[in-house]
């Protein structure tokens, strides 16, 4: 099909973007994200910086990306501010070094806030896609992210076809964005498999400055294989909902799942799927990782609804040698409908996330290393949890070989309240806090849920400071944590 929009290199591509402007870039974890335009952004910015010129920009993505898009750029010193969520080495080191100004929120919130004007003006999108037509209807790859808002709102458009995902992608997405307000209505999903857009996004195409063409395949990795804390883990989880089926508090039909992304959440989906007494079930998430596929394949899990197909190179081979099977098994969304409360709580969603550390009283840190550093960012874990019709939060007992315990006497950064807790498990067990008080929530922690290396310390805390409704000394609550930081371990 000969296409009526400029061919570029990506270096004119990279060339059409300015000092100082903000770019909307594809992408939803490395699936589905901009790689070839990002690096010559970045060999450009070394150019400029070398000539004793400016050259930073702005980068708002769906979440977090590749080593192309945020490792290039972040290693470049090209980035002058962030959002919403990263994972990479290098843009983690610039963030936490005051390089990059970041700035944290809710996936949720991401594309209305564009269309809102609270970012700014997008100057530019730069998108991954498996196809254009001369009509401006674009079908995208292996994500969905923010960008069909970014192509909406940005002043210009530069796409990368990217040849290595096959134009029959066409029908894996759904497309739909929401009026905004006082115009809004109802997000007309009622089920995991209901379907309410279209299969591409629609754009001008006189907006489209130029197509770059690659093919390459997205920088996803692969997950660690499943270890005795892990699949201990997935196990618990796993025995919980299960109870929760016979005691009548989730149908036995079941209800659909979110699971977050990496080992534990690949080692909880694994023994839900081999459990006997849960069904073959559904997910509404965000990310549609590994298990998923096996799941799908032994008839264990129905159906998939995402915004990025985050898999590692073979199994998203296999996906493309049998596109039929899977095109009636999962749909990608963008992540203002996938992470939507208004949805999570019609469909009486079970939330599946891994904490940083939690506190004895159930609230968690999901994003900062001993209170200061980030890590990733809060990502969609706050969009589900605080909807959730159950919200579970995971995470191993210690870390770092035992040096660390996750579970402390107070949170050192807070993203995920008590009141919106409602589980918490470990490799040691379950830690049910509904219908609790403070002093029973932590009495259920950490004689369920703590190491018995720091079992005895946490106990000891909670006896000496018991009193008030919620028993804390502020001045020793971080007694673990200032011993980390002037020993190496939080162990006494």
């Amino acid at each position: 099909m000969s296409l009526p929009f400029p061919e570029l290199t990506a270096q004119e591509a990279a060339s059409l973007i300015k000092d100082g402007q903000t770019i909307g870039f594809s992408g939803f974890t490395p699936a589905g994200a901009a790689k070839v335009i990002p690096r010559a952004l970045a060999e450009r910015a070394k150019e400029e910086h070398a000539a004793g010129r400016p050259f930073r920009i702005g980068v708002v993505t769906g979440a977090s990306t590749g080593d192309s898009l945020d490792g290039s750029l972040a290693d470049a010193e090209a980035v002058a501010w962030r959002t919403p969520y990263q994972s990479n080495v290098s843009m983690r080191k610039a963030i936490n070094s005051g390089k990059t100004h970041f700035f944290d929120m809710h996936l949720s919130l991401l594309q209305q806030w564009v269309r809102y004007g609270f970012l700014g003006k997008i100057h530019a999108a730069v998108v991954e896609a498996a196809e254009v037509t001369p009509d401006g209807q674009i079908t995208l790859t292996t994500s969905v992210g923010a960008a069909n808002t970014f192509l909406h709102q940005a002043d210009k458009i530069i796409l990368e076809i990217n040849s290595h995902h096959p134009t029959e992608l066409y029908g894996f997405h759904d497309i739909y964005e929401p009026e905004d307000p006082p115009h809004r209505r109802e997000i007309p999903i009622y089920s995991t498999h209901q379907r309410c857009g279209e299969a591409v996004v629609r754009v001008d195409p006189s907006r489209i400055a130029g197509i770059v063409f690659s093919d390459e395949e997205d920088e996803v990795g692969t997950f660690k294989d499943p270890d005795a804390v892990t699949n201990k883990i997935g196990e618990n989880v796993a025995d919980f909902l299960a109870a929760e089926i016979r005691s009548g508090r989730i149908p036995k039909s079941f209800l659909p799942i979110q699971s977050g992304v990496g080992n534990i959440a690949n080692a909880v989906l694994g023994a839900m799927g081999v459990h006997p007494e849960i069904p073959a079930f559904e997910m509404y998430s965000e990310v549609i990782q590994d298990s998923v596929i096996s799941l799908m394949e032994n008839e264990r899990l129905q159906f998939a609804s995402g915004t990025s197909l985050t898999v590692n190179p073979a199994i998203l081979d296999k996906i493309y040698s049998n596109l039929d099977f899977f095109r009636r098994r999962m749909v990608l969304r963008p992540q203002e409908i996938t992470n939507n409360p208004e949805v999570v709580r019609r469909l009486g969603i079970v939330s599946i996330n891994t904490a940083i550390e939690v506190d004895i009283f159930g609230n968690v840190n999901s994003t900062h290393i001993m209170g200061s550093n980030m890590m990733n960012g809060i990502g969609g874990s706050g969009d589900f949890t605080r909807n959730a019709y159950i919200s579970i939060f995971t995470c191993p007992s210690v870390a770092k070989g035992g040096k660390i315990s996750p579970i402390v006497p107070l949170c050192s950064h807070l993203d995920h309240s008590e009141h919106s807790v409602q589980v918490v498990v470990t490799e040691q067990g379950i830690a049910d806090l509904r219908g609790k008080d403070p002093l029973e929530r932590a009495r259920e922690i950490v004689g369920n849920c703590s190491h018995p290396d720091y079992r005895e310390e946490l106990n000891l805390h909670l006896k000496d400071v018991i009193g008030g409704h919620t028993p804390q000394s502020l001045n020793r609550a971080f007694n673990m944590h200032q011993r980390f930081l002037e020993t190496g371990s939080m162990q006494g």
